[in-house]
């Protein structure tokens, strides 16, 4: 392995890194195997392990447990009952299950392979102690890192936290009248059906948002209004303003645009000295409803309301 191309190319190259590893730890293996008397393949091992330790399995059993994908198992139980290592028989409590067990030639196998498993340990073993960091620990601490958030989410992260920064939130003016109403459009067509009281904004965001007090604003992406969002004034004992029409066109999405609209609303909620900010949305619109969870929403009781689509009401309560 070229140890100072990987220094070069850095962390881009792990996964092709682990996998020369992988094959290079995979050939030695073969070669132990040979050298043992052990007539199995590398990649049956951990299949052969669970079945040493247990008289019968399912292709399903053994997957769960060795954390492998069903098919992967089964390829790999086709190929050792092939070479007469398995035998396969139906479950007599459930005549769809397929049971695997070791035959005659895997039991044989055993006493020769508990014996290289012995001394491989023992030699693996002594390599971990001779470096400076412990790959098995390092291994077990970033599966489990993987686990927490994969690795497609991890990089899914940085990708936001980069085009973000590209993304400018700016205070609505005429210019963008039409984008505000064609993007609300455009959600509320594909989920539900536009409604009387979502046109008397749409259409006259000036006297019915912003002459009563409230505010819009807009998420521009290379000059594009590709987001827009409203804090409407309440005339509620309850509630001062509402967070509305956050919309986020399609092709804007995973630019983090709807959580920088939701700051900059909120943020000029407090401005105003708002105590709460109060909203109306649908459960089946669930990347909303974490983005409003996210920002520092809870629900509330519900309440009457001029919409047929709102299902679920929410409020954040300023300290």
């Amino acid at each position: 392995m070229n140890s100072s191309f990987f220094d070069q190319i850095g962390k881009l190259a792990i996964g092709s890194r682990l996998r020369l590893l992988s094959e290079r730890v995979g050939e030695e293996a073969a070669q132990l195997y040979a050298t043992y008397g052990v007539d199995i393949q590398p990649k049956w091992f951990l299949v052969f392990h669970v079945l040493s330790q247990n008289e019968e399995q399912t292709v399903t059993e053994i997957a769960k447990q060795i954390g492998h994908s069903h098919p992967s198992v089964s390829k790999i139980a086709k190929e050792m009952l092939k070479a007469g290592f398995l035998i396969q028989k139906k479950d007599k409590t459930d005549g769809r299950r397929m049971l695997l067990s070791l035959s005659a030639k895997g039991q044989a196998v055993l006493p020769k392979m508990a014996i290289q498993c012995q001394d491989v340990e023992k030699a693996i073993g002594e390599a971990l102690a001779q470096t400076h960091h412990n790959l098995w620990k390092a291994m077990a601490e970033f599966e489990f890192l993987l686990d927490q958030q994969s690795l497609y989410q991890r990089v899914m992260e940085k990708k936001k936290e980069r085009e973000s920064k590209d993304v400018q939130i700016v205070q609505y003016s005429e210019e963008h009248q039409s984008a505000f109403k064609a993007l609300n459009i455009e959600w509320i067509q594909k989920y539900f059906k536009v409604e009387p009281e979502d046109l008397k904004s749409l259409d006259n965001p000036d006297s019915y948002i912003l002459d009563k007090g409230g505010a819009i604003f807009v998420a521009l992406y290379e000059g594009e209004a590709l987001g827009v969002c409203a804090l409407v004034k309440m005339d509620d004992p309850d509630y001062d303003y509402e967070l509305a029409k956050m919309a986020v066109s399609p092709k804007a999405q995973g630019k983090g645009m709807g959580y920088l609209l939701g700051k900059a609303i909120l943020a000029e909620a407090e401005k105003r000295g708002a105590r709460n900010v109060y909203l109306e949305s649908n459960t089946k619109l669930t990347p909303a409803i974490n983005l409003y969870k996210k920002l520092g929403f809870d629900l509330v009781p519900g309440r009457e309301t001029p919409y047929e689509r709102c299902n679920i009401q929410m409020a954040i309560h300023f300290k």
